[in-house]
């Protein structure tokens, strides 16, 4: 891919009000440096030429107080960048390194990742059509006509309902249906957000990982940034839709992970982070080619949420008996009773009680070691800590603690020990906690489902060899983030196994694709999922069948006139619908619609 030549409009009219200046100009050659120079020094010739291009006013001035106030510094740091006006769009084609808000690291102690077309939004158009042409990236300033005529809003055509009863034609839908939308997903994300702008629970996305070898076939000298950007420009945009405790999943492989993960935190906040999913995809000893350097067996999904008060949700357990196993047996008096704060703690030789470890029952005890966070963020903890602990050195190992008035087990009181002969670590007793008939516990960071990407190719009827995932980890991503009802995206659609597994879930979902496959993978999989389709998770939900999705392609908001102009049969009804769409059409700035004016008494077409 290479950069097209195409001069922008912002800086096709900041050369036009430059040329009535000659003494910039050295022939063809603009004297940036002179520019600079006048713009410095407050030339009241020049800033008020430039403030009278609207254009250019409304890109590089803002407004106070009804005066209006030149941005010279950024309109000179534009200058500065030869490339910018050879058109490249990326002041780093000739200049690359690691930059934080335009100053090289040597001036910024931050860590940032910055590469060529970081400030571009790139179109990534990825269907057959598509990968002869040449991508432009458009700069967020110097290009922000095209990409606002690029991402303006776009209707939707070719309206279809799928439910058990087969396809219809409809012409509308409710922001309650399921949709499928055939078309650029960076287009879409934008003519999304009028309608699900903050409604989004949970985004999940399984991306080309642009290994080379998959669908990401931007091989040109910026093949890691062009596929940042790439990613930038689709990310920014899902995240508006999230709703206020959203959550963001990018699944990847190693070879940009980390390129990913710094990007990822720079673009949202690393307080955003909630945590990285390592996962398990093939068995560690399964190799499939003899000639790699090593066995790739490990993708990651990174997790981010909006709220930056989000709560990772925790396993539940439900608690049982079985570790309910030990007695005290307390055999002669306390020795001594020693006051602990408020509290009168009997204290017990080892050779005046037994601990004895037998059947499981509820009115039995577990032992824990007080070590890690239960030394912090434990009760219990935190009373050893502070009381008992420091008295090791004064009684023998394993002396016991009666301390009355604590835990919520129903005992009235705890057990304490201090540590066995070499062990560092004291221990208390708990009876089976009567607050609650569950315990809760972290997630790990790394889940096994080896087993379920062995079968994963059977999964959904349809034969799809493009890393098609597991219904199961979507299960568990979609379980864990959402519930009944809430709203699933994935612009990177694909087989549609998200969609398959939010529609099984009684999750409300949006998919994305613009690969033709959708039509015959992606559609018909769905399909297949309203008949009662039971691969997958189906059978760990109970699914039966039902249930419907919208199907819709993406249309440029034009294609409207170009139906009315192929439907004019007489001047008067073309010169009607061309004088609408000067008034509302979506026009790039190239467009001349005095070329298709009436002209000699007839009418002329662009080419």
């Amino acid at each position: 891919m290479s950069d097209n030549k195409v001069e922008t409009e912002l800086l096709s009219q900041i050369k036009e009000v430059l040329l009535k200046f000659p003494k910039y100009w050295e022939k063809d050659v603009l004297l940036r440096n002179k520019v600079a120079e006048d713009l410095r020094n407050y030339n009241q010739e020049l800033i008020e030429a430039l403030l009278s291009n609207q254009l250019v006013k409304d890109t590089y001035s803002i407004s106070l107080n009804s005066t209006n106030i030149f941005k010279i510094d950024e309109f000179i740091s534009m200058l500065r960048y030869k490339n910018y006006w050879e058109n490249s769009y990326t002041k780093y084609s000739n200049e690359i390194g690691l930059t934080s808000e335009g100053k090289y690291l040597n001036y910024n102690t931050d860590v940032v990742l910055d590469f060529p077309h970081k400030d571009s939004v790139l179109e990534g158009g990825m269907t057959k059509e598509d990968q002869g042409k040449k991508e432009i990236y458009y700069h967020n300033v110097l290009a922000k006509e095209e990409i606002d005529t690029l991402l303006s809003p776009k209707v939707l055509a070719n309206i279809k309902k799928y439910d058990k009863s087969g396809e219809h034609d409809i012409d509308d839908f409710t922001d309650k249906d399921n949709l499928i939308i055939k078309g650029n997903n960076l287009v879409a994300l934008h003519s999304l957000k009028e309608r699900y702008e903050n409604k989004i629970k949970m985004v999940y996305i399984d991306p080309p990982y642009n290994t080379g070898s998959d669908s990401f076939k931007y091989n040109d000298k910026f093949s890691r940034s062009t596929w940042l950007t790439f990613i930038k420009n689709r990310l920014e945009e899902a995240w508006n839709l999230l709703c206020n405790d959203g959550v963001l999943a990018v699944q990847c492989s190693f070879h940009n992970f980390a390129y990913l993960k710094v990007m990822m935190d720079s673009i949202f906040g690393e307080d955003r982070k909630v945590l990285t999913f390592n996962i398990l995809v093939r068995h560690p000893e399964r190799t499939l080619t003899s000639d790699k350097n090593f066995n790739d067996v490990v993708e990651y999904v990174l997790v981010y949420s909006k709220s930056d008060n989000f709560i990772m949700p925790k396993i539940e357990k439900e608690k049982t008996e079985d570790d309910y196993i030990y007695e005290v047996q307390i055999l002669e008096k306390p020795t001594k009773t020693i006051k602990m704060g408020n509290k009168k703690v009997e204290l017990y030789l080892p050779e005046q009680y037994k601990k004895i470890k037998g059947k499981p029952g509820k009115e039995k005890f577990k032992t824990h070691s007080i070590r890690g966070s239960l030394r912090e963020k434990n009760s219990s903890g935190r009373f050893y800590v502070k009381y008992i602990e420091s008295l090791k050195d004064e009684y023998p190992p394993k002396t016991l603690f009666k301390v009355p008035d604590m835990g919520d087990d129903g005992v009235g009181y705890r057990y304490f020990h201090l540590p066995k002969e070499g062990n560092k670590n004291g221990t208390y007793f708990q009876g089976m906690p009567l607050s609650s008939s569950v315990t809760k516990i972290p997630y790990p960071n790394f889940v096994d489902f080896v087993q379920e990407y062995n079968v994963v190719n059977d999964e959904g009827n349809v034969d799809f060899r493009n890393g098609k995932k597991p219904e199961s980890l979507v299960l568990f991503l979609i379980k864990l983030f959402t519930k009944e009802q809430d709203i699933v995206l994935d612009f990177f659609m694909g087989s549609s196994t998200t969609q398959a597994v939010a529609h099984k879930m009684g999750r409300q979902y949006i998919g994305i694709e613009q690969m033709d496959y959708i039509n015959t993978v992606s559609v018909p999989r769905l399909q297949k999922v309203i008949e009662g389709e039971q691969g997958g998770i189906s059978k760990d939900v109970d699914w039966k069948g039902g249930g419907s999705f919208v199907y819709a392609e993406l249309a440029s908001l034009n294609e409207r006139y170009v139906k009315d102009i192929q439907q004019a049969s007489n001047e008067r009804e073309l010169e009607k619908v061309l004088s609408t769409m000067k008034e509302s059409a979506y026009l790039n700035f190239k467009v001349d619609l005095e070329r298709v004016s009436s002209k000699d008494g007839g009418y002329h077409a662009l080419s």
